[in-house]
C-alpha cells in the first residue's frame, strides 16, 4: 500500500471521487437527494492541505483529503478530513483507517490542533471508523447539505 500525493482534478483521483459520489448516492435517504460537489484543487494544495490516493499494488483503490478551515471560536487550528473512501474491492485490509490515520499526521504536520468531519447517519461503518478512532460528536460547524453528523477530535503530534 502506497499513499500518493495529488490533486483532485488528477484523473485517478477524479474516478475515484466520481465512484465515491456514485456509492454514496445509492446509500442516501434525504428527500431532495445527494448533493455533488467535486473539490477544488486549492483547497488541497499545501499547506492548506492535501489530498491523497491510496495505491494497493500500483492500482488506485482509495482516496481522502485534508484542508484547512477556519478556526473554532476557541482559536483551535482545525483540519477537516473529506471524501475519506475505500473502493468496495479493497475494503476489509484496514485501508480506510490507515489512510484516516495518514490524513491526520499530515493535518498535524500543517500546524492542526484538531480534526473535525462531517457524514451521513446512513454511512454506519464509516461513523464506526471514526469513533474507532477517537473521533466524538460534536455541534454542526458547516452547512453541508448532505451531513447530519459532525465529529472533531483534539490531534496530539506526541502519540
Amino acid at each position: 500500500m502506497k499513499f500518493r500525493e495529488t490533486l483532485p482534478s488528477e484523473p485517478a483521483a477524479h474516478g475515484l471521487l466520481s465512484d465515491y459520489f456514485r456509492s454514496r448516492e445509492l446509500g442516501f435517504t434525504l428527500a431532495r437527494g445527494y448533493t455533488i460537489v467535486f473539490p477544488g484543487d486549492e483547497q488541497f494544495t499545501p499547506p492548506r492541505g492535501v489530498f491523497l490516493v491510496v495505491e494497493l499494488d500500483g492500482e488506485p483503490v482509495g482516496c481522502g483529503g485534508v484542508r484547512a478551515i477556519d478556526p473554532d471560536s476557541r482559536g483551535h487550528i482545525r483540519f477537516e478530513i473529506k471524501h475519506l473512501w475505500v473502493d468496495p474491492t479493497a475494503r476489509g485490509k484496514g485501508l480506510g483507517g490507515k489512510l484516516l490515520d495518514e490524513l491526520e499526521s499530515r493535518a498535524i504536520a500543517f500546524g492542526a490542533t484538531h480534526a473535525v468531519l462531517d457524514t451521513n447517519a446512513s454511512l454506519e461503518s464509516a461513523a464506526a471508523l471514526y469513533r474507532s478512532r477517537g473521533y466524538m460528536d460534536i455541534e454542526p460547524y458547516n452547512e453541508n447539505p448532505n451531513a447530519t453528523n459532525w465529529y472533531g477530535k483534539p490531534l496530539n503530534p506526541t502519540i
